[in-house]
C-alpha cells in the first residue's frame, strides 16, 4: 500500500479546487524551472536547479535524462539518494487529484537506482537502494532495495540477492 496523506473535498471535484491546496505562484514558478531541467543538457545544472528552486533533495551523481518530468506541485516532497539515473520521459508524482479527493505522499528513490525511460512513479511510493525498473513501468507500490521489477502492472521480474 503506497503511503500517501488523503484529503476530501466537497462540491467539485479535488482538481478544480487546486489553487485552495497550493499556491498559483508555486505552480507557476515550479513550471518555469521543471521545463528548464527538462531542456538543458547540463546534468549538474538539473541538479542545482532541483535542489535550489523546488526544495528536492537530489543525492550526487544522480542523472535526470531529457524530459523527466517531476511533480509541479509538490516537489519538494522527492527525494532520490546517489548515483541515479532517472531515465527518459519519466514522470515522478507525489500528488493524485480525484473526484472526491487529494492525495500527497513522499517519493523516496535510493542510491544507486535505475529507472528506465516512460516510467511513472506515484506518490507514497519507496524504491530501494540498487533497484532497477524496466523502461515503461507504472511503480504503484514499493520496490525492495536490489529488486529488478517491469511492467504495467509492475511484476518482481528478479528477487533481490540476499
Amino acid at each position: 500500500m503506497r503511503r500517501t496523506d488523503r484529503y476530501p473535498v466537497t462540491s467539485s471535484n479535488a482538481l478544480w479546487q487546486v489553487y485552495k491546496t497550493v499556491s498559483f505562484w508555486k505552480v507557476m514558478k515550479n513550471f518555469i524551472v521543471i521545463q528548464l531541467a527538462r531542456y538543458t543538457p547540463f546534468l549538474s545544472m538539473k541538479n542545482w536547479l532541483y535542489r535550489t528552486f523546488l526544495g528536492m533533495r537530489v543525492g550526487e551523481q544522480t542523472a535526470f535524462a531529457l524530459m523527466v518530468m517531476v511533480d509541479v506541485m509538490f516537489p519538494e516532497k522527492i527525494t532520490i539518494g546517489k548515483n541515479s539515473i532517472i531515465g527518459y520521459n519519466t514522470t515522478i508524482l507525489t500528488h493524485e487529484y480525484l473526484i472526491d479527493e487529494y492525495r500527497l505522499g513522499e517519493v523516496i528513490i535510493g542510491s544507486n537506482v535505475m529507472i528506465g525511460a516512460n516510467t511513472t512513479v506515484l506518490p507514497g511510493v519507496t524504491i530501494g537502494d540498487g533497484a532497477v525498473i524496466s523502461a515503461a513501468t507504472l511503480v504503484y507500490k514499493d520496490v525492495p532495495a536490489g529488486a529488478f521489477v517491469g511492467g504495467n502492472p509492475m511484476v518482481e521480474i528478479k528477487k533481490p540477492q540476499s
